[in-house]
């Protein structure tokens, strides 16, 4: 999101996330293709099913392509909405219609929580909403019929009770996915779009340390919270099991004191390990050892709620184990694009699986793991898409690993940024936060839902930056950069031993593109926020990944700020001075492709 306005957002906290909770239930990329006539039949569809100890009702829909019967049977393809969605929604539906068009058995369903499935809202978890998919597979697997007695008897099996079965989704339909593989192993090829690794890092990042609570993202936050807590406005008639208790009406209780929890800016050492270890182990993080099926993750690059670090951690950890993944960064994310996607990128408005890159490699990864196609190639390892590419059918480059990083930059004292630590100036430069946010990336959702966004700007006295000499050649970073850091802040070491890890030091890095004429951009207005574990020590921050070009004449611009009004920042005044010398200054370390 690029768009920049006169006047800036109010912060207040309630009016925006009831305006993010409205635009959160908007469809995550997938609309309908136009059906053709006669290609398959739908049927509406009940289960009983039990998931963590509960008994759920799933509303479901089947789609049968014509055709197929227990003499011709076909493979599944099973999908569940992005939160605040359902079966009916256009992110859902598509999946139905559009697999069923190409011959697939398809059954999407409301989550629980969701539409007019039951059960309370419990993060994807594999102990339940894992479960409760797992009962669906049982369907399909023909172990038992639909409440009203359908059987499905016409989808191919690999064993008795073993359906040839996949997976896809975005967002909260993509988290179910290897959550539902961790626990089911009849799952076959997953397809997770734009989905999160750990909800810890993706809703209290520390992009520093897993082992210290980060800074709040509230705003996505709260949007989420108050889309699952505003169910009696948008669902009539809700079933009795989706109400919990008047202090937390739809979610799990864990769910609802981890969201108070960060909302009070307070990180107590016993409560607040404990609803993050909570949230921490109902994410793939924690049970993504168990995941065996084939994984084609897809994450897109314009994405502030799940970065492409998520992805990345989930891949990493899937191949280390043996497990079949392959990775793709797409355009679109959560943070723009999702209903209108770039020229020639996947949107199933259009119907364009055939047509895009991604959708045919989609359609790849079910033709081999579902249809048995074993001579079909499924792509490379890693491939990511170029906006500085103006061919739509040229705009993915490919790779058999991540790149590395491989250019390194030191932060000079005199405020450069140079490639060379003999080129080191020493010096010392200053900044302060103030108690009200000083600095913006971005207001999450605001163009979906009808709010102005300011660009990114920092305010003088607040930050500190390095930029670098004009660029000799175009320069493409490809992945996470990295910044190994020493501030100095005595108002912050005598407070961090508080007891409360909110007196720790809170800073957020980023990386701009300035062009000769002094535009600034920062891509895809993602940062990275950071609470030092120990302000006494150097500390590595790992920025969220990116692609982007920098152009020949474009300088680089590093720079470190005291706040961002998307997140909570620091508690009280911590001037923070950084210190620079040829032997001893901070480094910018970049993934850079192509020389």
């Amino acid at each position: 999101m690029e768009v920049s306005v006169s006047r800036r957002v109010s912060r207040s906290r309630v009016p925006l996330a009831l305006a993010l909770g409205a635009a959160l239930t908007v469809p995550l990329a997938f609309t309908a293709p136009a059906a053709a006539s006669g290609r398959y039949t739908v049927t509406a569809l009940k289960f009983t099913v039990q998931a963590g100890g509960h008994t759920c009702t799933v509303d479901a829909d089947l789609y049968r392509p014509t055709g197929v019967d227990k003499a011709h049977p076909a493979p599944a393809v099973l999908a569940t909405n992005g939160f605040g969605g359902s079966k009916s929604d256009g992110s859902t539906d598509a999946v139905g219609k559009a697999f069923a068009e190409r011959g697939y058995v398809s059954l999407v369903y409301s989550g629980l929580g969701f539409g007019a499935s039951g059960c309370l809202i419990s993060l994807d978890d594999p102990g339940v909403d894992g479960r409760a998919a797992s009962g669906l597979i049982d369907f399909l697997g023909g172990k038992r019929a639909a409440d009203d007695g359908t059987k499905a008897d016409f989808v191919a099996l690999d064993a008795a009770g073993d359906p040839r079965v996949g997976m896809i989704g975005g967002s909260y339909g993509g988290a179910i996915q290897l959550a539902t593989a961790a626990v089911d192993h009849r799952v076959d090829a997953l397809v997770p779009l734009i989905t999160w690794n750990d909800l810890v890092y993706a809703l209290d990042p520390n992009n520093a340390s897993a082992a210290v609570p980060g800074a709040y993202k509230w705003q996505w936050g709260n949007g989420f919270y108050l889309i699952g807590e505003s169910r009696p406005l948008t669902t009539p008639n809700l079933d009795p099991s989706r109400i919990n208790s008047l202090t937390c009406l739809h979610f799990v209780a864990k769910a609802c004191d981890t969201i108070r929890t960060l909302n009070s800016g307070s990180y107590r050492s016993a409560p607040t390990a404990a609803l993050l270890s909570y949230a921490r182990s109902v994410s793939p993080v924690s049970y993504l050892s168990r995941v065996k099926a084939p994984t084609l993750l897809i994450q897109g690059q314009a994405d502030s709620l799940f970065n492409l670090n998520e992805a990345t951690a989930t891949y990493r950890t899937l191949r280390a184990q043996g497990t079949t993944a392959r990775m793709i960064w797409q355009s679109w994310g959560h943070s723009g694009g999702i209903t209108d996607p770039a020229s020639g990128e996947l949107n199933l408005n259009q119907g364009n699986l055939e047509s895009s890159y991604v959708g045919k490699r989609i359609l790849s990864w079910f033709d081999r793991y579902l249809r048995g196609q074993r001579e079909t190639d499924t792509g490379p390892a890693f491939a990511y898409y170029r906006d500085w590419i103006a061919d739509p059918g040229h705009t993915y480059a490919t790779a058999s690993r991540l790149p590395a990083l491989s250019r390194t930059f030191y932060l000079s004292g005199d405020g450069k940024l140079v490639d060379n630590r003999n080129k080191v100036a020493r010096g010392s430069r200053t900044y302060a936060n103030l108690l009200t946010p000083t600095s913006h990336s971005e207001s999450s959702l605001s163009q979906l839902a009808g709010l102005p966004d300011p660009g990114p700007y920092d305010t003088a006295g607040t930050y500190l930056g390095w930029t670098s000499a004009p660029l000799t050649r175009p320069t493409d970073v490809v992945g996470a950069p990295r910044a190994t850091l020493r501030v100095v802040s005595p108002t912050a070491a005598r407070a961090q031993n508080s007891g409360d890890a909110a007196d720790r030091l809170v800073l957020f890095a980023k990386l701009y593109d300035i062009a000769p004429d002094g535009t600034k951009t920062l891509v895809h207005r993602l940062i990275a926020p950071v609470r030092v574990p120990d302000v006494t020590k150097n500390v590595t921050v790992t920025l969220p990944g990116i692609v982007h070009r920098y152009e020949k004449g474009h300088r680089l611009r590093f720079v470190i700020a005291a706040s961002d009004d998307a997140y909570f920042g620091n508690r009280g005044i911590k001037p923070v001075t950084v210190v620079s010398a040829p032997r001893d200054t901070g480094v910018l370390e970049l993934p850079v492709v192509g020389g």
